[in-house]
């Protein structure tokens, strides 16, 4: 799930007129589908960075979930600065991608939590539009899958 887009930028057929003519060509000369992409992929050398660039031009135009000045003021707190907008936008794109999976994480370990608390009680409830509410005792262990970890302070000394 890591590439799942990812691969569609270096896919010949997916951008550009020459992706799309060098992949047509190959499969009219009556080579397969897997070794056009590899005739495709031999005949133009700069092709990944063509992609590559026309992901960047992409990014100017694309707004992110997080603004730009707060992704700029993190970065900035840290050290980095940049007065690229598009660098700033792939930074919160990725911090975007980083944040959803550990929320997804965090709704699966709900998930399972209910389940089991369903299964456990005689005649649980089976709703099926249940509202799930985002908890510490479901988001720690997603942040611990990722390397962080929350404790909850310690209220008595």
């Amino acid at each position: 799930m890591v590439g799942s887009n990812f691969g569609i930028i270096y896919h010949p057929s997916a951008g550009g007129s020459s992706g799309q003519a060098n992949a047509s060509g190959a499969a009219s000369a009556g080579l397969s589908s897997g070794s056009s992409f590899n005739a495709a992929a031999g005949s133009e050398r700069n092709a990944p960075a063509s992609h590559l660039s026309d992901f960047m031009l992409q990014l100017e135009d694309y707004t992110p979930l997080l603004p730009d000045a707060v992704t700029s003021h993190y970065l900035n707190m840290g050290g980095f600065h940049s007065d690229d907008k598009r660098i700033v936008r792939l930074i919160s794109i990725a911090t975007q991608k980083f944040m959803s999976d550990i929320i997804d994480d965090a709704l699966q370990h709900s998930k399972a939590r209910t389940h089991m608390q369903n299964a456990s009680t005689p005649g649980g409830s089976k709703a099926k539009d249940r509202k799930f509410t985002l908890t510490m005792e479901d988001l720690q262990p997603a942040l611990a899958d990722y390397g962080i970890n929350v404790r909850k302070m310690d209220y008595s000394q």
